[in-house]
């Protein structure tokens, strides 16, 4: 019997999905090999790939095939890690390693490496970093991040094509930008690659890492000309714009990514908060239902309809649902925590809010938005001291992001130091007109009238005025800010703009207790009923 042409059609009906048939053969080559451990394993792979993982972990273990070889005790380690049982495929991998890596041949000898090699389909090399990526996986799902993340650096060292281990580790947030950029040169490349793969993994892991950088014109090294129309390459490039908020960018990349490959994994989470920041509800509504309907165990579907439930304002409760979705389908799942303290931060439920945001903060160690969202959370409850140290925390993290920069300012405020405020403010300003057309976006005008404040403070009354009179032109019809520009001419003695200003704020909110205030004073002002006391502590308190 020619078992050689059976085991080729065993391969061959793998290849083509045939799972049921590749088993069924499988099984009788191993009978009549008289369970050869390359069949035995081959048969192992089968069950595996019916789903039949007790079995397929018992065809191994029973014959102690998993104690002889790497192969064996890898595929082992996997059913038990397919079927939920963590600790016992981490016994499995810990256990003594295997005796022998290599195959025994069909006469009980040992083949060589290139023999084994072929037999098997994997070098001792890439078995070892097979081992270290499950490992990574196992302490993954175990919530033991620290250990995790040593496996998928330790899985890299020793493949570095294993791609997986590196997109976990970059996906994830598992390490700061220093330490992506460190890990990266210590890498290595050179002993393992060719001259050209070499610059061809340098050119695909570095566009990959340097999400917190400038966004800039592409450059892809002439040696692997054609990868800038690659999707992975292009959703990279939209990330970096997004980090650098630059969002209408972004949005552009991610639609163009999103018609060649409507459900492009890594695009996905970047295009529904691409969406989300720029208020497009109705096609966050239709690609949620699309994904919840075509992937409903996938955790983006989930994250996908909770933040349409959060855009659309008093569905919190709704939100909460599908975000809680998101995460149990995977616990690891950054972005549906952060969204998931956003539901209780907008109902101002700050305890609640700030669990979420420090889970994403142990899960995401390398992004910022986590310590951001924390800061705000301490900011709101009047912890200054702690708000700053996570502000901080956050800026070293993202240096370029406005929306940090911004709190900073706020803490410095609100600690008297205006100076440092106005520095900080006048920064993000900055950082905004870098990224060019953005700048009219709404969600700025807190930042132009904050420079307002800052600028009355430091009696530099004319660039407050400017400064009230731009953030007028992102939202005309805000009550605060004509308050706020009434008091700036109230205090340069123009009682006269001051009270139309007033008189303007409270056609927009009656109760606006400042206003009220302040134009009685105004009043008795102009009338000339009372002496002029410019900038007293009396006036400066209503602020």
């Amino acid at each position: 019997m020619n078992l050689d042409r059976l085991r080729k059609r065993v391969r061959q009906y793998i290849d083509q999905q045939q799972y049921q048939s590749a088993l069924f053969w499988a099984d009788k080559i191993a009978s009549l090999s008289r369970e050869d451990p390359q069949d035995i394993y081959w048969l192992a792979q089968c069950l595996y790939l019916t789903s039949q993982y007790h079995r397929a972990s018992h065809a191994l273990r029973s014959r102690k095939l998993d104690k002889l070889y790497g192969a064996c005790q890898y595929l082992a380690a996997r059913c038990h890690y397919a079927a939920k049982e963590f600790q016992q495929a981490l016994d499995i991998l810990d256990a003594e390693e295997p005796v022998n890596k290599k195959m025994l041949d069909r006469s009980g000898k040992v083949d060589s490496e290139t023999e084994s090699t072929k037999d098997w389909g994997m070098s001792p090399a890439s078995i070892s970093s097979s081992i270290c990526l499950l490992r990574g996986k196992i302490y993954d799902a175990m919530d033991n991040r620290p250990l995790a993340t040593s496996s998928y650096k330790e899985a890299l060292k020793l493949d570095v094509y294993c791609f997986e281990a590196f997109d976990l580790l970059t996906s994830h947030h598992m390490l700061t930008a220093q330490e992506e950029k460190e890990f990266l040169d210590s890498l290595p490349l050179s002993q393992q690659c060719t001259d050209e793969e070499e610059e061809l993994l340098h050119f695909l892991f570095e566009n990959k890492l340097k999400k917190y950088n400038k966004p800039s014109d592409l450059v892809v090294p002439e040696m692997v000309n054609g990868l800038q129309d690659n999707l992975d390459v292009v959703v990279s490039l939209a990330e970096r714009h997004y980090y650098n908020c630059d969002f209408k960018m972004c949005y552009k990349l991610t639609s163009m990514v999103m018609v060649k490959d409507p459900f492009h994994a890594s695009c996905l989470p970047v295009h529904i908060g691409t969406l989300v920041e720029l208020g497009k509800a109705n096609e966050l509504f239709y690609l949620s239902h699309k994904l919840v309907d075509l992937y409903p165990n996938n955790p983006v579907s989930w994250f996908a309809v909770g933040c349409y439930y959060l855009m659309v304002g008093h569905k919190n409760e709704h939100a909460r649902r599908y975000l809680s979705k998101a995460t149990t389908l995977e616990r690891t799942y950054g972005p549906a925590w952060i969204a998931y303290g956003h539901s209780f931060a907008v109902e101002s439920e700050h305890d609640q809010a700030m669990a979420a945001y420090f889970t994403a903060a142990q899960l995401m160690k390398g992004c910022h938005l986590p310590m951001l969202y924390i800061g705000l959370e301490y900011g709101l409850t009047n912890n200054s001291k702690l708000a700053e140290r996570f502000f901080s925390q956050a800026l070293s993290i993202a240096p370029e992001d406005p929306f940090v920069i911004h709190e900073m300012a706020v803490v410095a405020f609100q600690n008297g130091d205006w100076k440092t405020a106005e520095r900080y403010f006048l920064d993000a300003m900055e950082k905004i007109k870098a990224i060019g057309n953005e700048v009219t976006v709404d969600k700025w005008e807190p930042l132009l009238n904050n420079l307002g404040h800052v600028c009355r403070k430091l009696k530099k009354y004319d660039q407050a005025l400017e400064y009230h009179r731009q953030a007028l032109v992102l939202i005309p019809q805000h009550a605060s800010t004509y308050a706020a520009i009434g008091y700036v001419h109230s205090l340069m003695g123009d009682f006269e703009s001051a009270i139309d200003y007033f008189h303007t704020a409270l056609g927009l909110k009656r109760d606006d207790t400042f206003s009220v205030t302040m134009l009685g004073h105004c009043i008795e002002m102009y009338i000339g009923d009372t002496d002029w006391y410019c900038s007293t502590p009396q006036w400066e308190k209503y602020r």
